[in-house]
């Protein structure tokens, strides 16, 4: 069990989030994986970064349009942590209150990869603003969905079918090449907190690993319930 979840306060929800490249799945893994916690009759809330809030879905656009790219790395670090900072005030922290499993589609983790070890960003100064907008919250458990890029950007462009490339999806292949690098290092780093899934199989099948690593870091009883 990781450090985050042995300090939950008592009644406290569970708190998960998705990390990966363009395409690794984490969409319908998200899904699949709520669709089974409802079924247990355990809350669950599915939400997503940048947005999951009325607040931080604006900033979300200017993101992924590209306006952050203009401004400059360093400011398009701020704008994601005023997008995190309404939406773990306003949703993620009130949900875990209230016992809910939270489902998140990127978090802290994407700041560090994109614009941490991509965008060079000094980790001090993504460091500071994560003690200001999230404090001591932390992911109980964080699933990093690995994957081939090619096979990744290949699965964008059907998802995305004839609409415009967001502000990720138009960057050069070496750069999700250098992404998936990140992923995995955070991976290593923090393997206390991170499990790395083998995204490239069908959605069944990785949906199966997503299971066996939250059973087994977050669900050690009851029986009744490992078993589903």
């Amino acid at each position: 069990m990781s450090e985050s979840a042995a300090q939950r306060p008592s009644g406290r929800g569970r708190f998960i989030t998705f990390e990966g490249g363009e395409g690794t799945g984490k969409s319908t893994q998200i899904k699949k994986l709520a669709d089974r916690l409802n079924a247990a009759r355990m809350r669950t809330l599915v939400t997503r970064e940048p947005g999951g809030s009325p607040g931080a879905e604006i900033m979300r656009h200017l993101v992924l349009s590209g306006m952050g790219k203009l401004l400059g790395p360093e400011a398009e670090t701020l704008l994601f942590a005023a997008a995190r900072d309404d939406h773990v005030r306003t949703v993620i922290q009130p949900a875990l209150n209230r016992g809910a499993w939270v489902l998140c589609d990127r978090f802290a983790d994407s700041t560090r990869a994109y614009q941490g070890s991509l965008g060079r960003v000094p980790m001090g100064l993504i460091n500071a603003m994560q003690r200001v907008t999230i404090g001591d919250l932390k992911p109980d458990l964080t699933l990093i969905l690995d994957l081939p890029v090619e096979i990744g950007l290949q699965r964008a462009a059907v998802r995305r079918g004839s609409g415009t490339p967001d502000r990720f999806e138009s960057e050069k292949l070496s750069f999700h090449q250098d992404l998936r690098e990140a992923y995995r290092t955070i991976a290593e780093d923090d393997p206390g907190r991170c499990v790395l899934i083998d995204a490239n199989s069908d959605p069944d099948t990785v949906a199966g690993r997503v299971w066996t690593a939250l059973r087994d870091r977050l669900l050690p009883t009851p029986a009744s319930v490992v078993s589903l």
